[in-house]
């Protein structure tokens, strides 16, 4: 089992990268339970896979597990699932000594950590990732939120999980386009902070998508260290370290909102070509050498992912997608900094990016494009 510290002044807590975790979840839970009932709160896709097994697990240990089940996908991070999950853990006395625990993808995960932080001033909660996404990334650092008409995450507050458990077994049972979702959060911290990774990456992506047990581990633990050394460093994203952790989310969002938060691109996917967007807009201001977006391209398309996003045949310019970005959490008096890139493994936050330059620079990336050289993944 690879274990990874999260090294929060006075709440440090553990991530657990291990095959297996679910089937014992009540053995890794009981040190944090006062109480024999135990919340818990998924969606209807991971309760038909992991309902009866973890309901299997506490009742063997003496507990009694109660259930809530949001509808799948970004829709349930709602004000009004907001409410019904508050509303529920209030009907089952949940205290702030208590412990939530949120078994799903970012959605669950999300809307479950923001319940916990408001929930009588703050209440605990377990985080049970089961997404690759959501292991190497929205599990681990306390960023909780719902999405509101005017944008994605714009309501939410940082609340840091009691324990992480990553289960790898749980990716078995995601569809391939999930995977390829999730791994685009892998290969960010080769892009923004570890040009070594990223070479791992080039090399052995393949095998992260298939599925292969010790290359999961090894990108997911590796993933979570370098969220946690970041998260450790700038918990609330004010010294602009964290905000680095943002790469590729600024165009990413922006596609994300003009496709209507929907299953038409799924959050990696946005990730992923935002990643590509901010590669070649760095090329374009001389920051990096076209040979090292390309790097990125290439990268990012044999893994599965989108690269293109005249792909998605979106009916708008680019101003209309600089507009999106005006909703952008980073805004600060009037200026978004974007993460841009001096070379692999070397991002960095700049100020002085013109929206109109950027409306400009996206008209071009939306007229059809051929990514040269580059062959079709046929998975």
């Amino acid at each position: 089992m690879a274990v990874i510290k999260v090294a929060l002044a006075g709440r440090p807590y553990e991530v657990r990268v291990e095959a297996g975790l679910l089937q014992n979840v009540a053995q890794h839970c009981a040190p944090f339970l006062r109480k024999k009932s135990v919340p818990i709160v998924t969606d209807e896709n991971v309760a038909r896979h992991w309902r009866e097994a973890i309901s299997a697990s506490f009742t063997a240990a003496g507990y009694q597990p109660h259930w809530h089940v949001l509808p799948p996908g970004e829709q349930a991070k709602s004000w009004n699932h907001l409410a019904k999950t508050v509303d529920w853990l209030l009907a089952h006395e949940v205290e702030r000594g208590d412990h939530i625990i949120a078994l799903g993808g970012g959605v669950v995960g999300d809307l479950t950590g923001f319940a916990a932080s408001i929930l009588k001033r703050g209440c605990n909660f377990i985080q049970l990732p089961t997404t690759l996404l959501a292991q190497v990334d929205s599990s681990v650092g306390g960023k909780t939120a719902i999405n509101t008409d005017a944008g994605k995450n714009l309501v939410g507050a940082f609340h840091q999980p009691s324990l992480v458990l990553a289960d790898l077994d749980a990716l078995g049972t995601l569809p391939a386009r999930e995977i390829r979702a999730g791994y685009a959060e892998v290969i960010k911290y080769g892009i923004l902070g570890d040009a070594g990774f990223f070479d791992w990456c080039e090399t052995n992506g393949a095998a992260v998508v298939e599925g292969e047990k010790s290359a999961l581990e090894y990108a997911v633990a590796s993933s979570v260290a370098s969220k946690a050394q970041i998260v450790a460093q700038d918990e609330r994203e004010t010294s602009g370290m964290r905000a680095l952790l943002n790469l590729g989310h600024t165009f990413g969002h922006a596609l994300e909102a003009q496709t209507g938060f929907s299953d038409r691109l799924l959050h990696g996917e946005g990730v992923a070509l935002g990643m590509v967007l901010a590669a070649r807009y760095s090329a374009r201001r001389g920051l990096i050498s076209a040979n090292d977006a390309k790097r990125v391209t290439m990268a990012l398309h044999v893994a599965g992912l989108p690269t293109e996003i005249s792909l998605l045949r979106l009916k708008c310019d680019g101003q209309a997608l600089a507009n999106h970005m005006l909703h952008d959490k980073k805004m600060d008096a009037g200026v978004l900094p974007f993460i841009l890139l001096r070379g692999i493994g070397a991002a960095f936050l700049d100020r002085e990016v013109s929206l109109a330059d950027i409306a400009v620079f996206l008209d071009g990336q939306l007229q059809d494009q051929v990514v040269a050289d580059m062959p079709r993944n046929s998975r």
